[in-house]
């Protein structure tokens, strides 16, 4: 793993203070293989992790900018020497802090998640209420503005104590992970409140929440709103209909969708005109089971008059359980519930990204006997609701952005997303104003450069390949792998038209096969990067697990994501290691199982749409055959190992940022050399080179370019990687194919 030793640095400016971020120079950042607003480990007399922003230009490379939190975290003075490296954070299931007395008791967890979001802790660790208010994805003035109403003007000098996170290690706080007091101190609730008169009926004032948006705003969920509509309309304003019919005027509705794509916008907004009481599911989730019962039966008491009970996320406070089994207290919320459904006058509403681990009997007739689904936007739609968040917004040019290109480079997108990326945006054009002094404008740059930060909400759990700005015209060589790739995916996509037109269905899936070393990976990238595809890439054993159903479970979650943002690419590399031939395992049929759930995903009941499935192995012998028979891994490409031409161009693309001496007797002749590397493969191509700057910096320090003294001295140490009995052995594999 990269790490780096740098000098810690106290971190002054006023916009970073106690936020968690801490600042690197570009240089380091690329040294550590990460993107801005990625996380990193920061080892002192104590390990702690925070996210990376990019220093400022006056800023030396090997400096590192923290806060006067972070460096306390980390164990650290200023001047001391602190461990960067990167770091593996997970999304933080629950979260449990202390602090003082006046913030226990006046600030809620839904506010608390707010002002914690998007900032990377681990127990231990010290946080204060400061919003990170940076980077993509994290906390607005909404928290700012809720915290000093709730503690006063001592809130920006609050500072907390991790005590507890699930799971263990580095997290993030999420929307959804559940936040809570470690003090056992009850929660405050925002969004439903009720109280007793002194005659003993409960009056319910209304409550506070998110302003709805315009219904024309609700792009790409028009139809979801106007059934939605419809349904409220005849249970709540015309019962008599339904009932004169001989049906029940009760409505009960479980919306459901991607994270972050509005279910609960689009029901704020039906509901604008109608009185709503709402609960957060994570909030409510997160205390106690008497607690949890008593804050569900309050806020249907204040509903029972009429209106709309809406509760987010309810994955949060009903759960399946632990193996089926649900919590005994959600019996009795469910009963509560069915209650509230079946009274005249009120209408219920769930939310939930994850319905598959929802409790099952919520789907009940007497329940939620009605489902609506959003699904993800596609790009004419994110290109409408770009227009919608970017409505009067200064650009330049004033005539607007082109928008169909940003919405065309962002698949898997969703609202949330999309409005993470604006914000990145507007970042990056209100710093360019401040240092120029002129007026603020958002250019095209401003939101093609927050795309290479902005990873969107459906992937964000997955490791992706970084596409780069590399494409399929960059790839020198490989001219019949590059053919087959386009054929086999570009075409699908690009002209979906002629494969109708000639009633033929497209290739389902592509193996990759050749020696280590060869570019199958970066041609994976070019792909990606030309289509404009979302890449779900995942390692062979990444999906082994001991548990039964686990692994099926990874597989079926993998192309779920996969689809969820289409156009995509689901990449398995070293898939020999996950679908090797069935019944010659000793592992308890757990690779025969994997291999039968990929054999259901490719070509089982529910169809892969603008899915694509690219596997690459450097021993395809092993790969169960099933796997490989037309409409599964039908196209089978053979990466060859590059000739001297073919070296001649990666050693050609790999000294465009190299400094090689082109004149004199160290003139370094690139076509001299590629002759010289036969065994060589691609990957040592570019190792030559790196090896030969490094050889000119151990001769002098200062060494302004690379000579053909240290490429002769980088020969002796890199030596050809390739197993010439193992390319004959493809070679004969690939002919009798």
């Amino acid at each position: 793993m990269t790490q780096l030793s740098l000098t810690a640095r106290l971190n002054t400016a006023a916009l970073d203070a106690r936020r968690g971020v801490v600042r690197l120079h570009p240089e380091a950042v690329a040294a550590l293989g990460i993107r801005e607003w990625d996380a990193v480990s920061l080892t002192g007399a104590r390990t702690t992790a925070a996210v990376v922003g990019l220093a400022g230009p006056d800023v030396p490379a090997g400096t590192a900018l923290l806060d006067d939190v972070t460096l306390s975290n980390a164990g650290l003075r200023e001047d001391a020497t602190v461990v960067v490296a990167p770091v593996t954070v997970y999304g933080a299931k629950s979260v449990t802090v202390t602090g003082s007395g006046l913030a226990t008791h006046s600030v809620s967890p839904a506010t608390l998640r707010q002002a914690l979001l998007g900032k990377v802790m681990t127990v231990g660790d010290t946080v204060s209420l400061l919003p990170r208010d940076l980077g993509p994805g994290t906390s607005t003035s909404a928290a700012s503005a809720a915290l000093a109403a709730a503690v006063g003007i001592t809130w920006t000098s609050e500072l907390l104590t991790v005590s507890a996170v699930d799971p263990a290690g580095p997290v993030s706080v999420q929307p959804n992970s559940v936040v809570t007091w470690g003090n056992g101190a009850p929660a405050v609730s925002t969004t439903a409140t009720v109280s007793t008169t002194a005659t003993g009926t409960t009056a319910a004032p209304e409550p506070q929440r998110p302003p709805a948006v315009a219904f024309d705003d609700l792009k790409g969920a028009h139809a979801q709103a106007s059934k939605l509509t419809e349904w409220l309309k005849l249970s709540l304003d015309e019962p008599d209909l339904l009932e004169t019919l001989g049906a029940p005027a009760h409505l009960g509705v479980l919306v459901t969708g991607p994270a972050g794509v509005g279910k609960a916008t689009m029901v704020r907004t039906v509901c604008a005109q109608r009185r709503v009481v709402e609960l957060d599911g994570p909030e409510v989730g997160a205390l106690a089971a008497e607690d949890r019962l008593r804050t569900v039966t309050d806020a249907i008491a204040a509903v029972r008059s009429g209106g709309v009970l809406l509760i987010t996320d309810i994955d949060a406070l009903l759960p399946a359980g632990v193996d089926g089994r649900p919590e005994p207290v959600s019996s009795l919320i469910l009963t509560e519930l069915r209650g509230a459904v079946t009274t005249a006058g009120v209408a219920f509403v769930a939310t939930s990204a994850v319905p598959d681990s929802l409790d099952a009997r919520l789907r009940a007739p007497d329940l939620c006997d009605r489902e609506l689904g959003l699904t993800l936007p596609d790009a004419g739609t994110r290109a409408q609701l770009l227009e919608v968040l970017l409505r009067g917004v200064p650009t330049n040019p004033p005539t607007g952005l082109e928008l169909n290109e940003i919405a065309g480079r962002t698949p898997g997108f969703v609202v949330a997303d999309l409005q993470a990326l604006v914000r990145e945006a507007a970042l990056r054009a209100a710093s360019r104003a401040s240092a120029d002094g002129a007026a603020p404008a958002l250019t095209q740059d401003d939101l093609t450069g927050a795309l290479t930060v902005i990873r969107p909400l459906s992937r964000s759990a997955t490791e992706e390949v970084a596409v780069g700005s590399v494409t399929l015209d960059d790839v020198g060589d490989m001219v019949a792998t590059k053919q087959a790739l386009t054929e086999a995916v570009l075409w699908p996509l690009q002209h979906p038209d002629t494969f109708s037109r000639l009633g033929v269905d497209p290739p389902r899936g592509v193996l990759l096969y050749g020696p280590p070393g060869c570019g199958k990976t970066f041609v994976v990238r070019a792909l990606a990067s030309t289509g404009r595809l979302s890449v779900h890439a995942v390692k062979g054993a990444e999906l082994m697990d001991k548990w039964v159903g686990s692994s099926e479970k990874a597989v079926r979650e993998l192309f779920r994501r996969a689809r969820d943002s289409a156009p995509s690419l689901v990449f398995l590399d070293e898939i020999d290691a996950m679908a090797p031939r069935r019944g010659q395992s000793f592992d308890s049929g757990v690779t025969d199982r994997v291999v039968a759930a990929l054999l259901t995903e490719l070509d089982g009941v529910e169809p892969l749409r603008d899915v694509v499935v690219l596997g690459a192995t450097n021993r395809p012998d092993l790969i169960d055959p099933a796997l490989l028979r037309p409409g599964r891994l039908e196209r089978l490409v053979f990466v060859e190992p590059p000739d001297a031409e073919a070296r001649r161009d990666i050693l050609a693309s790999a000294a465009k940022s190299v400094p090689l001496v082109t004149e004199g007797e160290q003139a370094v002749d690139l076509d001299a050399i590629a002759d010289d590397l036969d065994g060589y493969s691609a990957a040592d191509c570019v190792a030559l080179l790196r090896e030969a700057a490094l050889t000119a910096m151990r001769r002098s320090i200062d060494a302004a370019d690379v000579t053909l003294a240290d490429v002769q001295a980088a020969l002796q140490t890199v030596r050809p990687s390739l197993d010439p009995i193992q390319v004959d052995a493809l070679r004969a594999f690939a002919d009798n194919r």
